[in-house]
């Protein structure tokens, strides 16, 4: 049967609503936390034994390049995903998964079961596509390579991998091989606050400075709360600002908090909340930094 004959037949099947549902929870789930990164060089290639349903006993091969690969692994360095959109229309997705608990590291994962519904104590893969994949299945992979990098970043990986649908005899084997860059930066915010304020005698607000440091240029919005007691009122206002920061010397911040009661911040020592945060768009995730001071508030006309 020629492969494209077999792929007719293959589209005549009829699937149910559980494989329909493994197809969509496969192995795109492992791209929890993490974002897909294209691979720049590198090859899938699978075959099955004749009755494989995945495979239908096919050969099929897949090049960084000519066809489209990603990977994305989970920011906890467990689970590792590759989607496959071969140029020919064909698409496939693999998932490989450690014991809960564990990092994917090299080694060989027997007694596998099918991802993400394996247990806690088993590894987990699945080898889906096309249209079809398994309810049920057992295997096993080794990986002989994996080099993780920062947020579930996968600079290297190579691994081999044998899966059985429904209990079968009948296996689908495969091979993986990805290198990528060496990973950019995770972004390091670093924020501070001043020891030294003012409060304004004429709005009431009180002002608060600091700075705020990063390892690559980024845009950081500071917010907090300024807490203040005086005669036995407590006094309380937020702020915020946003600052362009930088690599090198720190970047000055200064923002005005409004009190949310009737009572104005007056001279004197307050407590200084700041929070900032940032979006590293290498890794798409969000990063905080914080800080706590007692701040002296001197009065200014305003």
């Amino acid at each position: 049967m020629t492969r494209h004959t077999m792929r007719r037949a293959f589209a005549r099947t009829v699937t149910g609503l559980g494989l329909t549902l493994a197809l969509a929870a496969g192995g795109l789930l492992a791209a929890t936390g993490a974002h897909a990164q294209p691979v720049s060089e590198g090859t899938v290639g699978f075959d099955g034994d004749q009755g494989d349903y995945i495979s239908g006993g096919g050969s099929y091969a897949y090049t960084a390049g000519k066809d489209q690969i990603q990977v994305n692994g989970s920011a906890d360095r467990t689970t590792v995903g590759l989607s496959i959109n071969g140029a020919d229309g064909d698409w496939w997705n693999l998932s490989l998964a450690a014991p809960a608990g564990r990092e994917l590291q090299a080694g060989t994962y027997e007694g596998a079961t099918r991802y993400p519904f394996n247990d806690g104590g088993a590894p987990g893969l699945s080898h889906d596509g096309n249209g079809r994949g398994c309810n049920t299945l057992t295997g096993s992979f080794t990986i002989s390579k994996i080099t993780w990098g920062p947020n579930g970043y996968v600079e290297a990986l190579d691994a081999a991998y044998e899966q059985h649908c429904e209990g079968g005899g009948p296996a689908l084997r495969g091979r993986v091989h990805v290198q990528n860059p060496a990973p950019p930066a995770a972004l390091s915010l670093g924020v501070g606050v001043s020891v030294e304020g003012r409060a304004g005698a004429l709005n009431g607000r009180a002002t608060v400075n600091g700075k705020v440091s990063c390892n690559k240029p980024v845009q950081v919005d500071v917010s907090g709360l300024v807490t203040q007691v005086k005669r036995n009122t407590l006094i309380r206002g937020p702020y915020s600002a946003s600052v362009a920061c930088v690599p090198g010397a720190p970047v000055a911040w200064s923002a005005e908090a409004d009190p949310t009661g009737a009572s104005p911040f007056q001279a004197g020592d307050v407590e200084v909340k700041a929070t900032a945060t940032a979006y590293d768009s290498d890794y798409r995730v969000g990063v905080t930094a914080s800080d706590v001071k007692a701040v002296h508030l001197t009065r200014v006309r305003q």
